[in-house]
């Protein structure tokens, strides 16, 4: 078995380095595979830290460089590993929240586990997202802790089937450390109170320096040794400040001659023969929030007397007498639990015998064959978890609830306001027409679907918005002040189109004839302006505003002379701008890009013009070779454009990017009635859900709103009007192609002799 361990590993001084070590070496000398289990390491930088690695390390990744982590996937996959184990831990990963890492899983090829070394009871949005995401493609979660197994059932939602106790182990210790005889030699007369570990504020060091003075008082010969480097995030940041100020304070107390310091990182030999050597050992923590405690671990595992705050893991880890508590920051009762114990040898020797006995269940030895164990299952059921790497809205995306709750949190008497603060209305950016057109878009779709009342008191709302911004020759503005004051005379061809888009719409579905007379005036009021359209997505919003409303007034042939003249606009850019190798309207991709081949196909439709149906799908074709060649939606960033020769931009992606693809393959499945563009559609869709670079969702179950973009460093979690829109007319899009497509299955159960002659009608 060959096995790829993913972490932080030394000489790096972290406690999951020190974990990693330990197992990969227990690994490589359990008795269940002796001298058949193959190790090696990938192992994360940070900073621009470098480290001498030791040879079993074979691919290191910069924590901050989201490349790095597909590469390491690739080193991976040709590394003939069979079973990857990954440390996580929030802050050893780059990206918000560490989401680099899903980087990295979605390109593994093989099986992995997963071992949780922070489980938090209170996560974020995104911290939740980030585990939920790693577990949908683990074989398992480890978890060190039964109250780790209940938060990520109860928090998390994991499946209790998908998670797996494995505590945390201790080295077996067979040599013994003279180097330490030494240093103890000094304390030999005095009785030791220990605590190691890298040095921090979190550690509460300073609880226990307030609670020697009446420690000493009783005990005037005892010593507190505080063993280990300060943690390098803390020197980075402020040094040795902390250090600094325990040992002040151990001087304001006259106890400064009873504190030690030893500023090294030591070996686990080394470890080991201080925790034989020492009366008490403390863990101070400031919070209960410490699901794994991998220094609480040591001491059991060495037997020694544990005294500590109640934090998560020591409550399980010291129940059944194998320690004693104390509660936070309560200097008081930490010097009477401490008097008592060393006034009371009998007590302490039970505690003793009590950890060290729980402590041979910890040791490597044990803990190795649980792992092993482990990834023999991985293996074995590799073909099925490999499955889950086949994505489905159906499936591992599923389609959540539609609500319009977010929309009317952003609407009120006047439209829908244009911005966010995360789900908060920002009412200082005030309104603007494009959002207005797409809102009214939006709830005609709901309506037409659903018949609600929701979405029908909804319509009147962004309706009279449009009215409102229309000037008296027809043209519209864009933005309207929260006050009320008009920000602009004429606004962008980009918001005039999309609002004939949503009139021709309305003109189509109007629930009533009073909507649709307003439609028709307002749509009418605005013709003039068509034949000064210059701009290629203007004049495409435009051309399917003319293509809902002809399909309403089907022998209106002026507006049909219209369509041929904006459609003939968008094929002449083609002629102009498409080579041999690049299929595009312009020299480069910008923004909404599968609206312009959604235009030529809806005005081939109307015209049956077969030359501008080829450029439609021709064009499309070279969309679908730009953005889908991952296997999911990976649409133009607008940080830069795509021009031909160029390198495609891969962030900020933007949501109305997906809402045009999925509209552009709805329409392409409704002129061809081919199931490969539902798919298509569908893959789009999912990328609201996680389906993306970053396997992040963002749409947000809780708020209903879907957050604004995604983002080198993660998701903008603002929920504009604009994402929320496209987010809502893609999922009624993808629902009602979903109908479409079961209308076919019914009528190949019916008499259809194949499933290929059903999608054929």
């Amino acid at each position: 078995m060959k096995i790829c361990l993913i972490g932080t590993y030394p000489p790096r001084e972290c406690g999951i380095a020190t974990f990693s070590y330990n197992l990969l070496a227990s690994l490589r000398s359990a008795d269940e595979y002796p001298g058949e289990t193959e190790t090696f390491v990938v192992a994360m930088n940070d900073f621009e830290n470098v480290y001498n690695y030791p040879e079993e390390v074979a691919f290191v990744i910069n924590q901050d460089k989201e490349k790095d982590y597909i590469k390491a996937a690739e080193f991976i996959n040709n590394s003939g590993a069979d079973i990857c184990l990954l440390q996580h831990e929030y802050g050893i990963y780059g990206g918000e929240n560490g989401m680099y890492i899903l980087s990295l899983i979605r390109h593994l090829q093989i099986p992995f586990t997963t071992t949780l070394h922070t489980v938090l009871k209170n996560p974020s949005y995104l911290q939740k997202k980030v585990v939920q995401e790693i577990s949908r493609k683990a074989f398992k979660m480890v978890v060190m802790s039964q109250l780790a197994v209940d938060f990520l059932k109860d928090i998390y939602q994991l499946p209790f089937e998908k998670i797996s106790l494995i505590e945390h182990g201790v080295p077996v210790i067979s040599t013994h450390a003279g180097s330490i005889e030494k240093e103890l030699a000094r304390f030999s007369h005095q009785k030791i109170l220990f605590t190691f570990g890298l040095l921090s504020r979190n550690k509460g060091i300073e609880t226990v320096i307030e609670a020697l003075p009446a420690i000493v008082a009783k005990h005037p010969d005892i010593v507190y040794i505080v063993l280990g480097n300060t943690h390098p995030g803390v020197v980075r940041s402020g040094g040795e400040e902390y250090r600094d100020y325990l040992q002040q304070l151990a001087n304001d107390l006259n106890v400064g001659k009873h504190l030690h310091f030893i500023k090294q990182f030591v070996t686990d030999e080394e470890l080991f023969a201080y925790l034989k050597a020492i009366d008490i050992y403390i863990t101070p923590y400031l919070n209960e929030a410490q699901i794994t405690s991998g220094t609480l671990s040591y001491a059991i595992g060495a037997g020694a007397a544990v005294v500590s705050t109640p934090y998560w893991h020591a409550q399980e880890l010291l129940a059944n007498g194998r320690g004693k508590l104390f509660p936070f920051k309560n200097a008081t009762a930490l010097s009477r639990t401490l008097n008592e114990l060393l006034d009371e040898p009998e007590s302490l020797a039970f505690i003793r015998n009590n950890a060290a006995a729980y402590g041979e269940r910890l040791k490597s030895t044990h803990i190795a064959a649980a792992y092993l164990q482990l990834a023999n299952n991985a293996i074995s059921h590799q073909l099925v978890m490999m499955s889950g790497y086949k994505y489905s809205v159906h499936g591992n995306y599923p389609l959540p609830d539609i609500s319009l709750a977010h929309i009317r949190r952003m609407t009120d008497n006047t439209g829908i306001v244009q911005h966010a603060i995360y789900g908060i209305p920002n009412l200082k950016e005030g309104y603007c027409l494009d959002d207005n057109a797409r809102a009214l878009l939006m709830v005609l779709m709901h309506y037409t679907r659903f018949e609600d009342q929701e979405a029908l008191d909804l319509l009147p709302v962004y309706l009279s918005y449009i009215h409102y911004m229309q000037k008296e020759d027809g043209q519209f503005r864009n933005f309207l002040h929260f006050n009320h004051t008009f920000l602009d005379e004429t606004g962008s061809e980009d918001s005039f189109g999309r609002t004939i888009w949503a009139l021709g719409y309305l003109v189509r579905y109007a629930p009533d004839a009073s909507y649709h007379k307003m439609a028709c005036e307002l749509f009418q009021r605005a013709i003039p302006h068509f034949f000064q359209l210059h701009h290629l997505r203007g004049i495409a919003n435009t051309i399917i505003g003319i293509s809902h409303y002809i399909t309403n007034f089907n022998g209106d042939k002026t507006m049909q002379q219209l369509l041929v003249q904006l459609t003939d606009k968008l094929v002449q850019a083609y002629a102009h701008n498409a080579g041999k190798h690049w299929h595009w309207f312009e020299k480069k991709m910008t923004y909404d890009n599968g609206l312009l081949p959604l235009a030529l196909l809806l005005s081939a439709a109307i015209t049956g013009d077969a030359a501008v149906k080829e450029i439609g799908f021709e064009s499309m074709a070279f969309l679908e070779q730009t953005t889908l060649s991952k296997g999911f939606l990976t649409p133009v960033g607008n940080n830069g454009w795509y021009e031909e020769g160029g390198i495609m931009p891969l962030f900020d992606q933007q949501a109305i990017e997906v809402m045009a693809m999925v509209l552009m393959y709805e329409q392409a499945y409704e002129t061809t009635g081919n199931l490969v563009y539902t798919r298509n559609m569908q893959t789009c869709f999912e990328w609201f859900t996680g389906h993306n670079e970053l396997s992040l969702p963002l749409y947000d179950a809780a708020s209903k709103g879907c957050c604004d973009g995604l983002q080198p460093m993660g998701i903008n979690h603002n929920q504009g009007a604009e994402s929320t829109l496209a987010y809502l007319i893609s999922h009624l899009s993808v629902l009602k192609a979903t109908d479409s497509k079961k209308d076919i299955n019914r009528k190949y159960l019916v008499g259809y002799t194949n499933f290929n002659e059903a999608v054929a009608i």
